[in-house]
């Protein structure tokens, strides 16, 4: 193994739903959650393609040129900060060479969240649930670690994207929604906010591993009764905004 090496599933490098402009994604694999509705279950194990920091700042900078003004790098995953000594150094490399950083994560890593957080640009928060009980059943852990993060989000001033995946008969609820938008008003500096919603797109990887799929009697959420539960959710966060 190399020296704080780092083991990636992929890069992307035209995004453009990962944070502003064009962007290149790197998905570093392992994650402690389980999610329900997770569409990634190849990048739960730590494993793929081996890098340095200084050979994936490397690769990373072959796309400079189509970042302009808004875009760059996005941590994406798996879960980036379950590799957060390869992570650490990777961002301190790219930060020398003004490179604008976005962290796409769930916030259930091994700590050291101020030293990530004082490096990035930009978090891409995923919401899994609201609260412990239902939390816990969808993702298999306790919803402290997510907290604990959010807590040095808070602190960190950075600008914040949400996104929440909707799953039919889970996050449809006029409760769940009003549970969320008082869950994220808790959060500081946000940007924007995301309904995505649930989608059978990642359902051959659990076929092809061999991995139970809990959610494959589920229906894939309608594109227009998302849009619907935005709307509603963004009358009810603003409603609750303005009473504060």
């Amino acid at each position: 193994m190399k020296k704080c090496s780092g083991f990636i599933d992929s890069i992307e490098s035209m995004g453009l739903v990962d944070g502003p402009g064009i962007r290149t994604v790197v998905f570093l694999t392992g994650c402690k959650l389980r999610c329900l509705f997770c569409h990634n279950p190849e990048m739960w194990v730590k494993g793929g393609d081996e890098y340095t920091p200084e050979e994936l700042v490397k690769r990373i900078l072959r796309n400079k040129p189509y970042f302009g003004k808004q875009g760059g790098v996005t941590f994406s995953g798996g879960e980036p900060l379950l590799q957060i000594d390869f992570l650490l150094e990777v961002c301190r490399l790219l930060k020398k060479e003004g490179i604008n950083i976005a962290l796409d994560t769930a916030g259930v890593g091994l700590g050291y969240y101020k030293e990530i957080l004082d490096l990035v640009d930009l978090v891409i928060l995923d919401i899994k649930y609201t609260n412990n009980d239902g939390y816990k059943k969808l993702t298999g852990m306790d919803i402290s670690e997510s907290e604990k993060f959010i807590n040095e989000l808070n602190k960190s001033g950075k600008d914040v994207w949400i996104r929440q995946v909707m799953v039919p008969g889970m996050m449809d609820s006029e409760e769940y929604i009003d549970s969320l938008a008082r869950y994220i008003l808790k959060i500081k500096n946000v940007q924007k906010i995301e309904f995505l919603p649930f989608h059978h797109l990642g359902f051959s990887k659990y076929e092809k591993l061999g991995i139970n799929n809990p959610l494959i009697d589920v229906p894939e959420m309608d594109k227009d009764k998302c849009d619907e539960l935005y709307e509603k959710f963004m009358k009810r966060y603003d409603e609750l905004k303005e009473s504060l």
